[in-house]
């Protein structure tokens, strides 16, 4: 699993490639949370890249989207292809955590 991240204004954009599995999946959570820094107002995750996602994968997700919340700062996903897209749906993730079509769209939603 490799995370690329950049900043697109005030938010944090963290590509996910390949795969997060329970092999990796904590790996990711701290990687996500070591990414956002105390000016940043939020993060999106680009799902672009990403081929495959597990429940550990979603549990890090959600912890992340929590941590974040408890600190005033928002959280979104974008890039889910029809696979990830569906994992998500399935599980409902996508009623908890907003997701958009496209990265400019989520880093506008969350600078608000």
């Amino acid at each position: 699993m490799d995370l690329v991240t950049s900043r697109s204004q005030d938010i944090v954009v963290a590509e996910a490639c390949a795969r997060v599995d329970s092999m990796n999946a904590r790996e990711f959570e701290q990687a996500l949370n070591r990414s956002i820094g105390d000016g940043d107002q939020g993060m999106v995750v680009d799902c672009e890249g990403l081929s495959y996602i597990s429940s550990a994968g979603l549990r890090a997700v959600l912890l992340t989207a929590k941590a974040l919340a408890r600190q005033g700062k928002g959280f979104a996903m974008c890039g889910m292809g029809g696979t990830i897209r569906e994992v998500f749906a399935i599980s409902g993730f996508d009623k908890i955590i907003p997701v958009h079509a496209s990265r400019q769209k989520a880093v506008a939603a969350l600078s608000g």
